[in-house]
């Protein structure tokens, strides 16, 4: 039995390699719009050259400014993760910087998602590991817990459960459940096609814009 304040859980069943490879080659606005759009972070920001990311949630929970259970929880880590951190949103000490960083790359973490602040942003946006935090301070981290391992988390106002698969490109951040992934990446699969087509048609000027007169008079009359 955990101490309180201290659970611990193991991590999820991790997405297959083809999926990750799927996901990969798919823009987050599209993925997004096949989930509503209303899912996904907000306040969080890229602080590394342009990569996509595509990996299964561990997840930690954290006291702010404090990052004991995120030393942890790279004991839960597997090549093919993503370690999402929820410090709370605290700006005032760096969970991380450059060398924690350095080291979840070593061992196969596919990137970072934080929702605290993070240091050594100088050294992270010279290499393509993704990281993504909300802001930065050169303040560092205390190191006395407590903190929760593979527990739901909330990131940039995105739930995110151990096990969701993480996808991240220069627009941000989305969680996708595993039950949903498949339909999620056969939409986006669509809605690329479709885009497609726009693209074309506004480069050989032919692109219809008729639906926004109607569009217009049926929210004035509605």
């Amino acid at each position: 039995m955990n101490p309180a304040g201290w659970r611990e859980y193991d991590s999820a069943a991790q997405a297959s390699p083809a999926t990750l490879a799927a996901l990969r080659e798919l823009a987050v606005s599209l993925l997004s719009d096949n989930m509503a759009r209303v899912s996904g972070t907000t306040g969080l920001r890229a602080f590394h050259r342009p990569r996509p990311m595509a990996g299964t949630a561990v997840t930690v929970r954290t006291r702010g400014g404090d990052n004991l259970a995120i030393h942890r929880a790279f004991d839960f880590c597997r090549p093919g993760d993503v370690l999402v951190i929820d410090g709370a949103g605290e700006l005032t000490q760096a969970l991380m910087g450059d060398i924690m960083a350095s080291y979840a790359e070593s061992i196969g973490v596919q990137g970072l998602v934080i929702d605290g602040a993070i240091r050594d942003v100088g050294a992270l946006s010279q290499r393509d590991f993704p990281v993504y935090a909300r802001g930065v301070t050169h303040r560092g981290p205390y190191k006395n817990g407590p903190g929760e391992i593979n527990v739901p988390v909330c990131v940039g106002g995105m739930v995110v459960h151990p096990g969701d698969i993480i996808v991240g490109d220069d627009d941000g951040v989305l969680a996708i459940a595993p039950a949903d992934v498949d339909a999620v990446i056969e939409g986006a699969r669509k809605t690329a096609a479709k885009e497609a087509v726009a693209l074309q048609s506004i480069a050989e000027g032919r692109f219809d814009r008729s639906w926004v007169a109607v569009q217009r008079d049926r929210m004035m009359n509605g």
